[in-house]
């Protein structure tokens, strides 16, 4: 059976992944996950300790630490002419960028709140 033009424009054309906007949505979506984290792992360690409003103030400085070092994996792809974003020779480096990213997303909050209890027991 053949197709009609109309028919084979209905389908989609197969697309290429972008490279740059995958990245944009990984650091998107791994701020909400560390910024969560963050509020729920290591500001509970820190109240723990302190009745002051000083774990609130550790939690603005940490998540605004973390900003520049994704914004920095954003650049890095977002620079990318259209032909490179498409290129699917870089998914080796895309892969080992999102799984940097996503351990520190998710390690970084645990880290940060064993530290903090230890040195809550230090002094």
């Amino acid at each position: 059976m053949v197709k009609s033009d109309k028919q084979a424009a209905a389908v989609p054309a197969l697309r290429k992944r972008d490279w740059r906007k995958a990245m944009s949505d990984h650091v998107a979506y791994g701020l909400l996950a560390y910024t969560s984290l963050q509020i729920f792992v290591t500001v509970k360690a820190l109240s723990e300790g302190s009745s002051t409003a000083l774990p609130y103030l550790a939690l603005v400085v940490l998540v605004a630490g973390i900003i520049p070092v994704c914004r920095w994996y954003e650049k890095r792809w977002a620079v990318l002419s259209d032909a490179e974003a498409a290129d699917p020779a870089l998914a080796g480096e895309f892969r080992r960028d999102v799984t940097a990213l996503w351990a520190m997303a998710i390690g970084l909050p645990f880290g940060l709140a064993l530290i903090f209890k230890m040195l809550l027991e230090v002094f």
